[in-house]
């Protein structure tokens, strides 16, 4: 039954405390952030502090007690004594005012609030705060998360630069500030597939001996470059036509540059709410709990413990019914140009064309080195993966921008999910991590089920590198794994079967890598 009083939402995170009302619009919002002394978050203190004062705020918000008909709360993810001390409020008055309790994903509520406030429809979001860094979107009936960092989230990695040269916190808006003018410096730029990776990054611009301000330029268009390529990546993959940036560090003015400039190129929309639904906010926990209420879910006392590590991607969303199925890139070798995320394929006569676009969102420099890297270690590293027995196009001429090649025809594997196909992608993969070779961008537009033979062709090798690490091969069959979650959710267990499968029959290795895998999987994004 529709829910048409106040929603009460408690937003408590990390370090921001929020309380807000909202029935068909905002109707309050107040905020008591915690602030150390010195260095990052603590996260005892700040629960303390959370503590100390959410009394007194809930009371400023709640005025009218009779109107409430629902308690929503940030359940996660977030820091666990945080997360502890806002759910213990919840739950009492839930309780006190004998109304619904409802527990809310923070990071699905950064998109609810972010759509509502700009009304987009179906975005690919980039979520970038201090400790998270996710590109979500909204298919086949829940949230998938595309890519996500592999280590920090951006907000952290900011903050962690900032905290080594004494500057205070939050970092972000300092080093925006400071890196005015600056002059783009070479650092390390790891985007591993749908993923990406910003320790190296960070740690590599501390020690770097270049003027601050060369610096921080650098940092932040080094990482924002990474989050913008990602974000183009799923919008290519799932075909959507919009963008949606959240989160704290979406306040900054370059980022939305960026993406604003990547959206232009591609002839899509880009959004960002206005300044007080970017951040952490109880706003956002008030009407996501509203659209979950009104939806008929609740949230039972006995389930409302707190979840530090709660994904996106494990909320089932009874609010949205709309059916958005993936548009994938169209059948290979018919047309005679298609566009991906990182080049332009033009095919005639057999052959196919792959020039790499260049980027007006990233800095000349940086644009020109990766264009340069990838186009010349896409060619050398075809050569090399043939040599190890792996179905790739045959490579007839380079350049530094373009590579001539055979022109495959078949199918895209992102139509052809069978268990007997993905098991023979299982097999090439194999004989590719066999050869020494990972292939960095491992999604299922990436291979191409041939005509004739029916053998698994590996395509896109422009993220590919040599290796023999685990942990880099792991990465690879990861986000492999994330792409079939993604466009075949209620296959997907099945297909990684069959692709394990097909996997361990080539590479003896095998064992150690889907462990590692598995690890990789586990592994918390939420420091």
């Amino acid at each position: 039954m529709p829910v048409f009083g106040q929603i009460l939402g408690i937003e408590g995170t990390a370090w921001n405390l929020s309380a807000a009302l909202f029935d068909r619009d905002l109707v309050t919002l107040v905020s008591r952030p915690y602030s150390p002394a010195h260095g990052g978050i603590h996260p005892r203190e700040a629960a303390q502090h959370h503590a100390s004062v959410i009394r007194e705020l809930i009371g400023s918000v709640l005025t009218d007690p009779d109107k409430i008909t629902g308690i929503a709360f940030s359940q996660g993810p977030g820091l666990g004594p945080c997360l502890r001390t806002v759910a213990t409020a919840a739950r009492s008055l839930a309780l006190a005012l004998d109304v619904p309790l409802v527990g809310v994903n923070h990071c699905v509520a950064h998109v609810e609030i972010g759509c509502f406030a700009t009304g987009c429809r179906d975005p690919i979001v980039l979520y970038a705060s201090g400790a998270n860094t996710q590109v979500i979107g909204y298919l086949n009936g829940g949230y998938r998360i595309f890519g996500e960092t592999l280590d920090i989230g951006i907000g952290n990695a900011l903050d962690k630069f900032a905290r080594s040269k004494d500057l205070p916190h939050p970092g972000g808006p300092i080093i925006e500030a400071r890196g005015k003018g600056g002059q783009y410096i070479e650092l390390p730029y790891t985007v591993k597939g749908m993923d990406l990776s910003f320790s190296g990054l960070v740690s590599a611009a501390k020690d770097c001996k270049a003027p601050m301000q060369d610096v921080c330029y650098s940092l932040q268009e080094t990482a924002f470059a990474m989050c913008v390529e990602v974000t183009e990546r799923a919008m290519s993959l799932a075909g959507k036509n919009e963008v949606l940036l959240v989160g704290g560090v979406g306040a900054n003015t370059r980022l939305q540059e960026m993406l604003r400039i990547m959206c232009e190129d591609r002839g899509a929309e880009f959004f960002v709410p206005e300044q007080k639904y970017l951040g952490d906010n109880g706003a956002m926990i008030a009407y996501t709990g509203k659209l979950m209420l009104e939806s008929g879910v609740t949230t039972p006392l006995e389930s409302s413990q707190v979840n530090p590590s709660f994904r996106s991607d494990e909320v089932v969303v009874t609010w949205k019914h709309e059916t958005n199925p993936a548009h994938m890139v169209n059948h290979p070798g018919t047309g005679t140009q298609k566009r991906g995320a990182e080049a332009v394929i033009t095919f005639h006569d057999g052959f196919a064309e792959k020039r790499r676009v260049s980027k007006r969102y990233r800095v000349t420099a940086l644009d020109r080195r990766l264009i340069a890297e990838r186009t010349r270690a896409e060619a050398r590293l075809v050569h090399a993966a043939r040599k190890g027995g792996v179905p790739t196009p045959i490579v007839n001429d380079v350049t530094t921008d373009t590579i001539i090649m055979e022109d495959v025809q078949g199918m895209l594997l992102t139509h052809a999910l069978d268990t007997f196909t993905v098991m023979e992608a299982g097999r090439v993969i194999g004989k590719l991590h066999k050869a020494g070779i990972m292939h960095g961008d491992l999604t299922t537009s990436n291979m191409i089920k041939r005509n004739g033979d029916d053998k698994c062709v590996l395509i896109d090798f422009g993220l590919a590198q040599t290796t023999t690490e685990i942990e880099n091969r792991g990465v690879d069959i990861h986000v492999l794994f994330q792409t079939l979650e993604s466009t075949a959710p209620d296959h997907a267990d099945v297909l990684k079967a069959a692709f394990v499968e097909g996997y361990m029959e080539t590479f003896d290795g095998a064992p150690d890598v889907i462990h590692r895998e598995h690890e990789i999987e586990l592994r918390g994004r939420y420091l």
